[in-house]
């Protein structure tokens, strides 16, 4: 109901004789006067509006069951009606007109039942005594086989379901549909009714996650209020439970929730983002560091006349933040795509744990996603703006304390982080098609060139957030080592090289992302952490360009040799920043293997182990592990930081059946240590 409050919470007395107005008053009289003889008459707080007022309340219902304050306002100016009898006045009639509806659909459902035993037992009859459609009289056994009466039974029911999903489907349009076989609507109707029920379901649930999509990115106050400290708009929980029925059901016991917005102009157009966010290969390809892995499980609809307005999906999907201190989000979802507006497309994801928990089915309990997703409006010049909102509700006892303010304030997983990545990887890709490379791309690389090693650059990437996270693209092993930190998730892997031994660890340090992304970048002051340079300065051998900002490319760096015995070395590098967060991706390559690559060549066949670096500001309120100065406590005051991960993939070796030694343990936990600790030390960071 509209005016369920969580908590046990209800509306004062003096409220709920209010919310009694109208027409729903107007109806024979209350207890009380019949009890007016016994009791002293008191003032009542019941008022009835007149045949004008509730005119006019019903023809704004009609256009637009939830006015917003703005408009309330002005219609209890015009009847004269406080705004707090408008409110309840609607609030009592979108109650009664879901009643009514529910009323209606319980209808038609026994109908539809009845009509349907009805003619299951006249089949029945006439399987019992067969007639020649011809003659009329009995029928010879073979001229009616058993399997021809079995599918003129099924073709009569689907054609009774096919009549049912597209008079839903209609809903989608907001005109009817037809049920002919020409239909430009390509609806999957199953061979079973368990399916069917269940696809109608999906599109009721699609429909209902479109519209509250729609509204959390339009509205305003009292529905999302600004932050004071970081100034970030903040949903408003309570006006939330007001405005919107839970189309999932309720928490989860334990479960906490986030929820934020975003706006932002990004270089695509809608037709294109929407192509995008519908095939899920592209969908990961655009958000590589946050989505582990993707899949689309089922297609109900592909959309009407060729476009995606009406596109209807299940998809499964792994979500990540780049620490082993963060467990993966591991989600199954309806996405549907709708067009609003010429140039104006919506695309909301909704997560069906209330539909599979309802047939038995499994379900992922970490974490439930709400109506999520974007407003996307053409703009000019190719451009797009982009409203994006991010609703989920999450089992936070599963996350380790370090992170548990970056969660809650949206920033790990929320809006803000979709919206820079999407600018960041479209600018990349605006770059990269343009047909002048950059000016301060200044090796000489061959567009064949580049992209080959921008491929293999995106494996190398991949791999390393595979391996900090331990999502399921590798079948990682987790170890539980009793000679390595608390805090470092050691994992294996058996891999055509051999046994790969991955480690990571996370911690925070008093140092901003952006001071800690430019010193571990810095080829120049590379000796200081990386065990690799050889003790040395690196040099900068070529450099391609993936965006405005000079932290956004891919390199290759060549070791210089100290001594004649020291062979020179190549290391790949990526390294990508934006207003979420940043990341440092490495790995050592072979000389001649890189040549072919930089001449065009296949990058498939380069063997990588990625290393690298992760790093995100700390949420807010959050004051690191050790907010204190000079040994001193700083009485609370904030320490702004960042939340640094550190992950190695070493060989151990390389017979795949080959068994893990403590030693190789010891030593990438010590290679982990060791370099957090030279990080902290150039940067003047207490240990």
């Amino acid at each position: 109901m509209d005016n369920f409050e969580p908590n046990g919470l209800r509306r004062s007395r003096e409220e709920e004789h209010e919310s009694r107005s109208g027409s729903d008053n107007m109806d024979g009289a209350s207890g009380d006067e019949h009890d007016a003889a016994d009791n002293p008459p008191r003032k009542k707080r019941y008022h009835r509006h007149t045949p004008q007022q509730i005119q006019e309340l019903e023809a704004l219902f009609k256009e637009c069951p939830h006015p917003d304050e703005k408009q309330r306002l002005e219609l209890s100016k015009r009847l004269c009606l406080e705004t707090r009898q408008v409110k309840f006045w609607f609030q009592n009639r979108r109650t009664q007109m879901k009643t009514q509806l529910e009323r209606h659909e319980n209808t038609l459902l026994r109908q539809e039942n009845d009509k349907l035993r009805a003619e299951n037992m006249s089949i029945r009859d006439a399987m019992r005594n067969p007639m020649c459609s011809n003659c009329g009289g009995p029928a010879i056994i073979g001229e009616i086989s058993l399997e021809e009466q079995h599918l003129r039974i099924e073709n009569a029911r689907l054609k009774d379901e096919l009549d049912r999903v597209c008079a839903l489907a209609g809903k989608f349009l907001g005109r009817p549909v037809s049920s002919l076989p020409n239909s430009s609507l390509e609806l999957g109707v199953g061979g079973n009714n368990n399916g069917s029920v269940e696809r109608s379901m999906f599109l009721e649930l699609a429909l209902a996650a479109m519209d509250e999509l729609v509204k959390m990115a339009q509205t305003g106050e009292p529905l999302w209020v600004r932050n004071v400290e970081g100034g970030r708009e903040i949903l408003n929980h309570e006006e939330y439970v007001r405005s919107f029925t839970p189309c999932i059901g309720l928490r989860p016991n334990g479960f906490v929730s986030e929820a934020t917005r975003e706006n932002g102009m990004v270089i695509i157009n809608s037709l294109a983002l929407v192509e995008t966010l519908m095939d899920s290969n592209r969908w990961a390809e655009m958000f590589p560091c946050i989505i582990a892995r993707t899949s689309t499980t089922e297609v109900i609809s592909n959309g009407i006349n060729g476009t995606r307005n009406g596109a209807l999906q299940l998809m499964h999907a792994e979500l990540q933040v780049l620490s082993p201190l963060v467990p993966v989000r591991e989600v199954n979802f309806l996405r549907f795509c709708k067009q609003h507006a010429e140039g104006v497309w919506a695309v909301v994801d909704v997560s069906i744990d209330s539909i599979r928990e309802s047939s038995g089915a499994p379900t992922f309990v970490n974490c439930r996603r709400l109506p999520s997703g974007c407003v996307v409006q053409d703009m000019p010049n190719g451009y797009s703006k982009v409203t994006w909102v991010e609703h989920a509700e999450y089992d936070e006892s599963q996350v380790h304390q370090l992170y548990r303010p970056l969660l809650s304030s949206g920033m790990g997983f929320g809006s803000q982080r979709w919206v820079a990545t999407l600018q960041r990887q479209c600018e990349c890709l605006a770059i990269l098609m343009s047909s002048a490379a950059p000016s301060r791309d200044h090796s000489a690389i061959t567009a064949g060139g580049r992209r080959s090693m921008l491929k293999l650059a995106q494996r190398m990437t991949n791999n390393f957030c595979a391996g900090v996270c331990a999502s399921t693209v590798h079948k990682w092993n987790k170890l539980s080592p009793g000679n390595v930190d608390e805090d470092v998730r050691v994992m294996t892997r058996k891999s055509p090289p051999g046994v790969v031994l991955s480690a990571a660890t996370s911690v925070w340090l008093p140092v901003s992302p952006h001071r800690l992304f430019h010193f571990l970048r810095d080829e120049r002051l590379r000796s200081e952490w990386d065990i690799l340079s050889n003790g040395g300065p690196m040099q900068e051998m070529a450099h391609i360009a993936k965006g405005q900002d000079h932290g956004n490319c891919v390199s290759l760096l060549r070791a210089s040799a100290i001594n004649s015995n020291q062979s020179s070395m190549l290391i790949l590098q990526e390294t990508c920043i934006d207003a979420a967060g940043s990341l440092v991706v490495y790995a050592p390559v072979d000389i001649p293997a890189m040549h072919v690559v930089m001449n065009g060549g296949d990058s498939a066949y380069v063997a990588l182990l990625p290393s690298g670096f992760a790093i995100v500001p700390d949420g807010p309120g959050s004051r690191g592990p050790t907010a204190t100065t000079n040994g001193a406590d700083n009485g609370g005051a904030r320490v702004s930081g960042s939340l640094l991960t550190v992950a190695f993939q070493i060989l151990v070796n390389s017979l795949p059946t080959a068994k893990l030694t403590v030693e190789s343990v010891e030593t990438v936990n010590n290679l982990i240590s060791c370099t957090v600790q030279k990080i902290k030390a150039a940067l003047h960071c207490e240990s």
